[in-house]
């Protein structure tokens, strides 16, 4: 249920000053229902025009279909406002699970070489469309199962709380949507330095009931024979198999001949791909 913003004289109240009193009192983001509903003398058609006016004087940025942000001072030379700002408040908005993952998360750990040109957000179905506004992209990743909340925390941002993946998940993450990120030699150069962070040891079924049982194959024989990190991949065996994990042969690369190559009996990876990291 929306709560109505009050305040004195509301109806004699223009739109700008609706919109300081709000960033006044820490509050930066609104929808377009929240205006309709305290400006309800008003057209849809009146609200959408003067809207329209504070997004080119550069007060306000829409995010998102019928979502707004406020554009604090810090960023009011290039009317910018970075995703990590608005994006728990526009995902509360849409009643949506979510996490902010892959190289996003990864550089929250320190393992991006520089400043992902994409913003990763996992959700669930149905799908969103991807966004973009001033050169920033949103990207939003469907997942079919239950986002599991042990594999997320909680990290403090600029405008209050947001979500983002664990190192673990976000390891496994950066394999299974690969694509998303460039490739398995791109996954691979973000997981070289991400291990620094990640403990297999605490992996229990709820992790792997999420993950896809090829990714877990993936990762595994990567960790194993690309990125020399046995140990860690010994851990991760040893947990998928007590977790029911049943590995069948799949290919490294999907989507590419596998005809004459090679197999990994331990983790039943055909061998189609071969990985480059990049130089770190």
């Amino acid at each position: 249920m929306q709560t109505k913003y009050i305040m004195t004289n509301s109806k004699s109240s223009n739109l700008s000053d609706w919109i300081l009193y709000r960033s006044q009192r820490g509050k930066y983001t609104f929808s377009f229902q929240e205006i309709v509903i305290n400006f309800s003398h008003l057209s849809k058609q009146t609200l959408k025009n003067n809207l329209n006016l504070l997004v080119k004087k550069g007060d306000i940025i829409p995010v998102f279909k019928g979502f707004y942000s406020i554009i604090p001072i810090e960023y009011s030379l290039f009317s910018i406002v970075p995703p990590d700002f608005y994006i728990n408040d526009l995902m509360k908005s849409l009643c949506r699970p979510y996490y902010v993952g892959l190289l996003n998360a990864a550089a929250f750990y320190g393992a991006a070489h520089q400043k992902p040109q994409t913003f990763s957000v996992i959700t669930s179905l149905p799908t969103l469309r991807d966004t973009t506004k001033k050169n920033t992209r949103i990207a939003f990743i469907s997942t079919r199962k239950i986002i599991p909340q042990k594999w997320i925390k909680t990290i403090r941002g600029k405008n209050g709380d947001f979500f983002i993946s664990k190192p673990e998940l976000t390891a496994v993450d950066l394999i299974t949507f690969q694509k998303e990120i460039g490739g398995l030699n791109r996954a691979c150069t973000v997981l070289y330095e991400l291990m620094e962070v990640v403990k297999f040891g605490k992996l229990d079924r709820t992790f792997f009931d999420y993950v896809p049982t090829s990714t877990i194959q993936r990762l595994g024989y990567l960790l194993e024979n690309e990125l020399t990190q046995e140990e860690q991949a010994d851990i991760f065996f040893s947990k998928a198999k007590t977790h029911g994990c049943k590995f069948q042969k799949i290919p490294l690369k999907y989507n590419k001949p596998t005809a004459d190559s090679k197999i990994n009996e331990k983790w039943k990876i055909i061998i189609n791909e071969l990985i480059e990291i990049d130089e770190l």
